[in-house]
């Protein structure tokens, strides 16, 4: 019995090996990137000038804040209603209006909501929105 270790057909090598060139083109890429971006002068540029006013940042919102056991917060300070009435008119007045964002416990009274909206509407703030919570 005889074994044969190979083909009996040794030919040569007949594909190039690609994977050297390809490390060499892939670092010259690399070196002509960065020498790009290096020697690449700053364009001088002469930007238009425009007449558009600077706008101020809008006003803070005012956090309203009313408990389970129907407590009234404005800035975590405890208000009764006529305070509140007087906190917000006085928040009307001001030249921006703020926003308004109340957040009610799911076990406050909808009437405590409704008088704190109806509030803000006497004192000529529209923008209420309704905060919750995850």
């Amino acid at each position: 019995m005889a074994f044969s270790l190979g083909e009996e057909n040794d030919q040569g090598m007949t594909e190039m090996n690609l994977i050297p060139l390809i490390d060499i083109m892939l670092v010259l890429m690399i070196i002509f990137l960065v020498t790009a971006t290096v020697a690449n002068p700053s364009i001088p540029l002469t930007l238009p000038k425009t007449t558009a006013e600077i706008q101020e940042p809008p006003p803070k919102d005012v956090s309203v804040q009313i408990t389970a056991n129907n407590e009234i917060l404005i800035d975590k300070q405890v208000l009764t209603l006529d305070q509140l009435a007087q906190r917000l008119k006085a928040e009307g007045q001001a030249t921006q209006k703020p926003a308004i964002m109340l957040e009610a416990d799911k076990e406050a009274k909808y009437d405590s909501v409704a008088q704190v909206m109806s509030y803000a509407s006497e004192a000529g703030l529209a923008d209420i929105s309704f905060v919750s919570k995850n």
